[in-house]
């Protein structure tokens, strides 16, 4: 019988490096490729370094495939990155969100055009180093997070569709971290003890301001600082500067602790205020992505993870009109517009998520 033909996104890392070589132990024809993404005019900066998108990934990815003997490629999927990732980054920004562009490369980049082109090529699979586990439930596909829930992934996998997860295969969602870095010291592979990538890959020092207006003509104007009665506080810079909940490089001293509560970009203010002034009962969600369930005609009790670091909390939900309303048990702190929220059942699979349009 034919070999199941498998598609693997490499970054050079160590998990999709030991992804690889576990499909090859389990019998699957395994092809290593690396995404050409960055951008060649320099009209985006790909860190030397940066992880899955640097262009040391290459090298070590190539050395990688060589090691456990499998074909190894880069295609180019720069025009993809560019206009499905950077520039929705910039216009999210620009509009007072604060988007998460891995998760939009996840869904447009490494799954939609990644699968497209594994298809072409007759495969029956991709797979990446994702710690996540695809599963079925309600004969739906869905994601269950990772066994090791301190690398868990799922979180920024949210809006892959049904097609994309019937042909995706993640290997190490059931592996702690050390154990695939054991996995890869003992077939010898130079990547294995390899740090993993902590920034956004397009963005140098995680400096996003300078990003944003070394790439966009648009004006960045300065503003008011304003508090929660709309009494004018100061001056900021401009509201890319600025996200929710933060505290620190406000650049003006209040005498007490003060955060970012609201970006409201139609008027050009930052709200700010006390901590205690951050929580939200709940959160008004769109562009949701159903997982295990088809649809949602009723409220559901779920848990709620609001951005990648946030521990999952009680919550209930209910879906009308393409607008997902969500009210948390106990109030939550610094809802931010932009970024996803992803509700969980009880054994830990997604049910839905979303894109944050406001706190509640």
């Amino acid at each position: 019988m034919d070999k199941k033909k498998v598609i693997v996104g490499m970054s050079g890392g160590v998990d999709s490096s030991v992804a690889a070589y576990l499909l090859k132990q389990q019998g699957y024809d395994v092809i290593g490729i690396t995404m050409k993404i960055w951008q060649d005019d320099n009209s985006c900066n790909i860190i030397e370094n940066g992880g899955c998108c640097g262009l040391s990934a290459v090298e070590d990815a190539r050395r990688v495939s060589y090691k456990i003997d499998i074909p190894y490629y880069v295609l180019n999927f720069k025009k993809d990155f560019k206009e499905k990732v950077i520039d929705n980054f910039i216009e999210e920004y620009y509009l007072g969100r604060t988007p998460n562009p891995c998760i939009a490369c996840n869904r447009y980049v490494k799954w939609e055009s990644m699968l497209n082109k594994a298809l072409e090529l007759g495969a029956d699979y991709i797979a990446t180093g994702h710690y996540a586990n695809v599963v079925q439930k309600n004969g739906r596909f869905t994601l269950k997070r990772a066994d090791a829930l301190n690398k868990d992934q799922t979180y920024a996998l949210f809006n892959l569709t049904q097609e994309q997860l019937k042909h995706t295969l993640m290997p190490i969602g059931e592996y702690s971290k050390d154990v695939v870095r054991k996995i890869a010291n003992e077939i010898g592979l130079e990547v294995a003890n390899k740090p993993d990538s902590q920034e956004i890959c397009f963005v140098e020092d995680n400096n996003y301001p300078e990003f944003l207006k070394a790439n966009s003509n648009k004006e960045v104007l300065e503003g008011n600082f304003v508090d929660i009665d709309g009494n004018i506080l100061g001056r900021h810079k401009g509201i890319i500067y600025y996200t929710i909940g933060q505290r620190k490089g406000l650049g003006i001293s209040f005498g007490k602790r003060m955060f970012v509560k609201e970006i409201r970009a139609k008027e050009n203010e930052v709200v700010l205020s006390q901590d205690e002034d951050l929580y939200s009962d709940g959160l008004i969600a769109e562009d949701v992505n159903f997982m295990s369930i088809e649809k949602l005609d009723s409220t559901l009790d779920v848990r709620a993870k609001i951005r990648y670091s946030h521990t999952p909390c009680d919550a209930t939900i209910s879906f009308k009109d393409n607008i997902l309303t969500c009210d948390f048990k106990e109030p939550q702190r610094a809802v931010t517009p932009g970024q996803a929220v992803v509700f969980y059942d009880k054994d830990d699979c997604i049910v839905c998520g979303g894109t944050i349009i406001k706190s509640k």
